[in-house]
């Protein structure tokens, strides 16, 4: 690197209105230190070293909340790889962080780490060959029997039990292993992150913060316990939220069944699920529906089971589907759920949480012929007791015809290969609008989150609706209770009665100071472990949260909240949430509750809202489908700039296909930067690079400049509106037409080799070249941050990323009075001269006699002003005529002569 001189000095500019110019700052260098080669190849490792030695995007303490751009940082699942979706919406927001750390404020930019839950434990499952059994003991040196890296994945009847402390271990293990790859690969992509600020959603400090958020939210009646019907995965074993769903066409059969009125005439409804004909508590029709007038308030009798059940009406039956008349059953489906709540039925479960038929016969089947009829089923899956109860029915008569293929829509856990079921169960729940909830100043719950989401500025605004619909679509509160093993403890016990049966009333919370408590190992004040399930003691709450518990307080747990005081009142609440348009409904929302609830405000100000990576084929590229890229093949193939490229040229919230030829479009950007810099700054050979506005006189330099601050306005602009891709594509139009068009015509006047020339003249060329490229990295320094800083490594010190954003002030005032214009018409006249010589098939430096140039009339009085540098780029030795053409017509050359071409060496 140079040491750089800096001087400041009063110069008068010759402007159009004769003003004086204000004062100019001069900055001196020694001639810059260029390499004879300029390379991309392995600038990501030396730059990367560089910035982590000398603290480049450490995050200063000291910052007052006004001085701090804070983000919260999307924790990504660290759950095996990460792909090239991550790469692109990431790189969005380095470029905010990029951007926003040059405009003077300090970043506060920290990285999380998304490992608790299902995703975790079904690796450590595959990697090491083991499934977690709660009942066994801890196994102090426990070696698992298997690691991914010596084959395939452990199947499941296969795999090792060990104790849930084990267990947990071995997720812990995996996932450190995990987040180093991460880590490497976010610095080889060059996010400007500071990985002193970062954390786990597994780790002490944020279980600590979830868990006194759930805490507090207990304490305001915000978290509650109901025994209730809900979404229940019989893979995994697990509940499932509404925000967890994904509704998937499912192969099924309606079956046309026969139910019977006193008289014994039929009753059709027709079904796919005959299986839970056990659990039918009533038959809803809709109550404007002419065909069931009669049996409103009468009562029909099941077959085969021989169960009498009401015949009741309900607004949400519908009379075009099917026979117009359904059963309802405890619990098929959320209809289910609606109507067993609204019309106060009684609940008769037959599914238990293993997905098969309970074993023992139900009491309220008292009918011989239907207790041996359940027995046939009892114990079995739902697709086993659907063929014995399709057998009954066909026996019995009661199945009219035969059934008929479908594809039906149905509920299935985002993670999960088979439809959920609805089962009945003690959960937990924070309150978030989707049950009625009246909140202190009056309005309901879910008033107030929409009020909330109209606070927000979404980036683009369109996301905003995707929030809105969703809250006005909640049908249910929070449902935060995971029957998994890695995760944070919910932290309550039960006291025991005197009967030996926890009592779920009595609740029992630990203080704040304790915090982090796993409830199955650590006791409740009052008691001792030797009380632990006996009669009179307690016992620990065994679920944990659901990993959006955890993830949606991230602001709070990379903030400080609870844990640096002092931290979290100069980053909270943050300015901006990065993230994916799938998961407003779950993180973002989540997230505006969580604050809402605790502090009574949005937990950031701005949402910047990434679409997706299309495939190919236009589909979506997720782990789930096969069709993701993993990133690091092309960050080594292409660079690093070359692939942050192709993701900043995305606008937010629009879906961008996977393009190689973007990423190599932007590998010749990042070439281009460092060849033109080169041969910019390198024009005044061994005397000192001087960047002096007001050595900037020429017209058509001063003409770059003014164009030049026509784009750090175009792009400031766009940057502070969230639209990187606007800034970019205005940069570098704009530095394309530098390279192909100004640095061509001034070339010969810059470097001035036989002194031929007025010093002025040179210099001007020299200082406008060195003002266009040192603006040029500062503009470019966000999306593509290695080239530019290894461009600003020749002459400057420091890092081109810690520098001020560029201002066009002092371009404008260098600039004086130049028109931007004057660079396109005389860049279209320098291509007329040379398309001639390409026609001729002769070299670019071979030599006109003579040239008569036809321009459009408004061009004429430009190109007139840099008429000696078109006639130096375009090698015209003799007269250089103008004429007059139509406007709006291109240049052209209407008569030349060359000169004989030199012979080639």
């Amino acid at each position: 690197m140079t040491t750089a001189t800096s001087a400041v000095v009063e110069e008068s500019v010759t402007m159009s209105d004769a003003s004086l110019a204000p004062s100019v700052d001069v900055e001196t260098f020694p001639a810059p230190s260029v390499p004879e080669k300029v390379s991309l190849d392995g600038i990501e490792d030396r730059w990367n070293d560089a910035w982590t030695s000398e603290g480049t995007y450490t995050f200063d303490r000291s910052a007052t909340r006004e001085q701090v751009y804070s983000i919260d940082t999307p924790p990504p699942t660290v759950s095996g790889s990460l792909h090239v979706g991550h790469v692109f919406s990431y790189t969005h927001t380095d470029v905010v962080a990029r951007f926003q750390r040059m405009r003077g404020k300090a970043v506060f930019y920290p990285m999380g780490w998304d490992d608790n839950g299902l995703p975790t434990e079904r690796r450590v499952q595959n990697y090491f060959g083991v499934r977690c059994d709660p009942s066994l003991p801890y196994e102090p040196d426990f070696t698992p029997p298997h690691t991914g890296g010596e084959g395939k994945s452990v199947k499941a009847a296969d795999q090792k039990p060990v104790s849930r402390r084990n267990f947990v271990e071995l997720c812990e293990r995996l996932t450190a292993e995990d987040e180093q790859q991460f880590e490497a690969l976010w610095r080889h992509l060059g996010l400007s992150v500071d990985w002193q600020h970062h954390y786990q959603t597994i780790g002490k400090d944020a279980q600590a913060v979830a868990q006194a958020a759930f805490l507090r939210n207990l304490a305001r009646g915000e978290a509650y316990q109901a025994q209730a019907p809900g979404l229940w995965d019989v893979t995994f074993q697990t509940a499932v939220a509404q925000a967890e769903l994904e509704a998937r066409d499912y192969p099924g059969h309606y079956h046309k069944v026969a139910f019977h009125k006193p008289d014994g005439s039929p009753v059709h409804i027709e079904t796919t699920r005959p299986e839970l004909l056990p659990a039918c508590v009533a038959l809803i029709a809709h109550p404007d529906d002419e065909r069931y007038q009669d049996l409103f308030g009468t009562t029909v009798t099941s077959p085969i089971f021989g169960v009498e059940l009401p015949v009741l009406a309900h607004p949400a039956a519908e009379m075009d589907k099917g026979a117009g008349i359904a059963m309802c059953c405890t619990f098929g489906d959320l209809t289910d759920v609606q109507w067993w709540r609204e019309l106060d039925l009684p609940t008769r479960p037959v599914l238990g949480r293993n997905g098969r038929i309970l074993a023992d016969t139900p009491d309220w089947i008292t009918d011989e012929a239907g207790r041996a009829a359940y027995g046939e089923m009892a114990g079995k899956t739902t697709f086993s007791a659907r063929t014995a109860v399709v057998d009954a029915l066909k026996a019995s008569g009661d199945l009219v015809g035969e059934p008929v293929p479908t594809q039906r829509k149905t509920n299935f856990f985002e993670k999960g290969d088979k439809p959920l079921e609805i089962v009945t169960s003690r959960q937990w729940y924070i309150r978030n609008g989707g049950r009625p909830h009246t909140e202190a100043n009056g309005k309901e719950l879910r008033e107030n989150l929409i009020a909330r989401g109209k606070e927000l500025d979404f980036h683009p605004d369109f996301m905003r609706v995707r929030y809105e619909n969703w809250v006005n679509g909640l049908n249910s509160d929070w449902l935060i209770s995971r029957q998994r093993f890695f995760g944070v403890p919910i932290p309550v016990w039960y006291a025991v009665g005197d009967d030996g049966e926890p009592d779920y009333e009595r609740v029992l919370t630990p203080d704040e100071a304790q915090l982090p408590v796993d409830p199955s190992i650590d006791v409740p004040a009052g008691y001792t472990e030797d009380q632990r399930g006996v009669a009179g003691g307690f016992v620990g709450e065994v679920d944990i949260m659901d990993t959006w518990a955890t993830s949606s307080l991230s602001p709070q747990i990379a903030g400080g909240w609870l844990r640096d005081q002092d931290l979290f009142e100069r980053v909270y609440p943050m300015d901006l949430r990065p993230q994916g348009q799938d998961i407003i409904r779950t993180w973002l929302f989540s997230t505006v509750v969580r604050a809402h609830l605790e502090f009574g405000a949005l937990p950031w100000k701005h949402a910047a809202i990434s679409g997706w990576i299309l495939d190919p084929d236009r589909k979506k590229m997720s782990k789930s489908k096969g069709n993701v890229v993993t990133p690091m093949g092309l960050l080594e193939e292409h660079g690093s700039d070359a692939v942050r490229y192709w993701a900043a040229s995305a606008r937010l919230g629009t879906d961008a296909a996977f393009e190689v030829g973007q990423m190599k479009i932007g590998r010749r950007l990042a070439i281009k930067i460092l060849n033109a810099s080169r041969f910019a700054l390198t024009m005044g050979g061994e005397e000192d690079l001087v960047l002096d506005p007001a050595a900037v006189t020429a017209p058509i330099d001063r003409a770059m400049l003014a164009g030049l601050a026509d784009v750090v306005d175009t792009a400031t602009a766009a940057f502070e509106a969230y639209d990187h891709t606007r800034a970019l594509e205005t940069t570098e139009t704009f530095f394309w037409t530098f390279c192909d068009d100004y640095l061509e015509l001034v070339k010969d006047r810059a470097y001035n080799r036989d002194g031929a020339l007025p010093p002025a003249e040179a210099a001007s060329a020299r200082a406008a070249l060195a003002i266009a490229v040192d603006t040029f990295l500062r503009l470019f320094a966000p999306v593509l941050p290695f080239a530019t800083e290894e461009v600003w490594s020749w002459y400057r010190t420091g890092s081109v990323h810690q520098a001020p954003w560029p201002a066009s002030a002092p371009l404008r005032a260098a600039a004086a009075d130049g028109d931007p214009a004057l660079i396109g018409a005389t860049g279209d006249a320098l291509a007329a001269l040379r398309k001639v010589k390409s026609e001729a098939k002769v070299s670019q430096r071979t030599t006109f006699a003579r040239a008569r140039l036809q321009l459009p009339a408004e061009s004429i009085a430009l190109v007139q002003q840099a008429l000696a540098d078109l006639r130096a780029a375009g090698r015209v030795r003799g007269d250089l005529e103008i004429l007059g053409a139509p406007a709006g017509d291109s240049a052209v050359v209407v008569d030349h002569e060359l000169d004989e071409p030199e012979p080639r060496r």
